[in-house]
């Protein structure tokens, strides 16, 4: 369901449309199931792409032009991987960034990217939280790929 861009939404002053979301979200995931990394978690955990790339799309629907499309638990749904790590979230950015300058314009880019570097920043909170390790301002998931210099499981930025 397509539900009409609000008149306040970020994505308005920055040219966003539907059809742009669309081309970006198929593009990239369509990278993340290449991906070495990104991928395994990915093709293992979605059951229906058609479907998950659906609510991708409302999802950045509803962050960019605020048309309350989205209804879901992302929160819950990444607390729920229990091998999900800063690793993880760092490729996930690159990629995201890099398909958003690639297909979008400047403008668009730069608050698809802004976005993104928030909601990762929330989700890996969230997930340190759920899982008991210390949170601390400015910090992220441990990345296991990196040796840790404290005995904290989260990494400062």
């Amino acid at each position: 369901m397509i539900r009409r861009t609000h008149i306040n939404a970020p994505g308005v002053d920055a040219g966003v449309t539907e059809a742009m979301i669309h081309n970006l979200v198929h593009r990239f995931y369509d990278r993340v199931r290449r991906d070495p990394l990104l991928g395994p978690v990915f093709n293992t955990t979605v059951e229906d792409w058609s479907t998950h790339l659906d609510k991708l799309c409302a999802f950045w629907s509803s962050v960019t032009l605020m048309t309350g499309r989205y209804k879901g638990t992302p929160m819950q749904t990444h607390a729920a991987l229990p091998d999900i790590s800063a690793a993880h979230f760092t490729r996930w950015l690159e990629l995201f960034s890099a398909t958003a300058h690639e297909v979008c314009p400047p403008a668009a880019a730069a608050l698809f990217v802004d976005r993104a570097e928030r909601i990762a920043r929330s989700l890996q909170m969230g997930i340190a939280i759920e899982r008991g390790e210390g949170v601390v301002r400015g910090s992220r998931l441990r990345n296991p790929m990196q040796p840790s210099s404290s005995s904290t499981s989260l990494e400062r930025q």
